[in-house]
């Protein structure tokens, strides 16, 4: 019995040792609850440069980690194996979140920067009082589409899609709110739409509109339209302004009938370990030159009023990406739906897919 307990507390001690020892080594990389920060935002939505910036002004590390849909964003929180500092959904993702208790109330005191927010783009209702969330990029869905490969023809209406002429000419993104989205509004029904007579509907007019859709992608999206290989495109605003930077050609248009108004705000995770870390890292974001820089490598529209001072005047000029008030007052803000609605929603928009094969 003697050999035995000594053998047992051999491995005690030595995992004691390995323990402390991995402890010290992940504490010289910067891998200390204390002074790490774990961020997962979406992929390619943030100057690394600036990462580099706030660790070197805070001798804070960070770890970034991407995620492609705020559906795995939310599965990954749930379950809790990896605690993240700060993470950014989408609006009614943040409601979601705050209904399922997911998220830590901000201190506001410690987000002095915060003043520098548009306030059109503050107090929303998916987080009234921003008492959870940080405006970080905002955009719009729209058709972006090459009048030189359509012989000089405008688009400016969903409706417009669904011309003869336009034979497997337009790319859709695969994406069950924005192309049901796009059914809805092409029937003057609203994009929260629960009412399953309208949303068939939609679904049946989508179906019509096949003949006309060459494919529905992802992110290729971006070379597809930027190399000509589609002339028309169902796209989220900074997609757009991103593949019109490499090709001049092409032109971004928000439907006369409507569309999404999106938000994509920073969250503090409820598992988060380095609330302070979390808290100096939106504050650093919300300075007006960081968020002009962060916003000219991105390409999606800054809700920081003070950073447009520190931007080209063509950009903050552009109303296809700025778009006035009057314009956005005409726009909807996805809401969650709930669990039931959402099912429904994918299950037309796979039903859709299916009937192109």
């Amino acid at each position: 019995m003697s050999k035995l307990l000594r053998f047992f507390l051999g491995i005690i001690l030595v995992s004691a040792v390995l323990f402390f020892a991995l402890s010290e080594l992940n504490s010289s990389q910067g891998y200390s609850g204390k002074n790490t920060l774990t961020i997962y935002n979406w992929g390619d939505y943030i100057n690394t440069d600036l990462i580099k910036r706030f660790e070197k002004e805070t001798g804070i590390k960070v770890i970034y980690e991407t995620f492609d849909s705020n559906e795995a964003m939310l599965t990954k929180i749930q379950q809790g194996g990896t605690t993240y500092d700060i993470a950014v959904p989408s609006e009614y993702m943040i409601d979601k979140m705050r209904k399922e208790h997911l998220l830590i109330p901000l201190d506001h005191s410690k987000l002095p920067n915060l003043k520098n927010i548009d306030p059109r783009f503050m107090d929303l209702p998916f987080d009234e009082g921003n008492k959870y969330s940080v405006p970080y990029f905002w955009g719009t869905v729209g058709i972006v589409y090459n009048p030189k490969m359509l012989n000089g023809k405008k688009i400016t209406s969903w409706n417009d899609l669904w011309d003869p002429d336009l034979r497997n000419k337009i790319l859709l993104v695969d994406g069950a709110r924005e192309i049901m989205g796009m059914g809805l509004n092409s029937l003057g029904y609203s994009l929260n739409d629960t009412n399953h007579a309208h949303l068939q509907e939609a679904k049946r007019k989508l179906d019509t509109l096949t003949p006309n859709i060459k494919a529905i992608v992802g992110d290729e999206i971006r070379l597809l339209l930027q190399n000509e290989e589609a002339s028309i495109g169902i796209v989220w605003s900074g997609v757009a302004s991103e593949i019109m930077s490499e090709n001049e050609d092409l032109e971004y248009v928000v439907p006369k009938e409507g569309s999404n108004l999106w938000f994509d705000n920073m969250v503090i995770p409820k598992t988060a370990k380095n609330k302070e870390a979390a808290l100096k890292f939106m504050n650093f974001m919300l300075d007006p030159k960081v968020a002009a820089q962060n916003t000219e490598y991105v390409n999606y529209s800054t809700p920081n009023k003070k950073a447009l001072a520190y931007m080209p005047k063509e950009t903050v000029n552009d109303e296809r990406f700025y778009p006035s008030p009057k314009l956005t007052e005409k726009l909807e803000v996805y809401e969650n739906l709930g669990k039931k609605n959402l099912a429904y929603y994918n299950e037309l928009f796979l039903e859709f897919k299916m009937h192109r094969k």
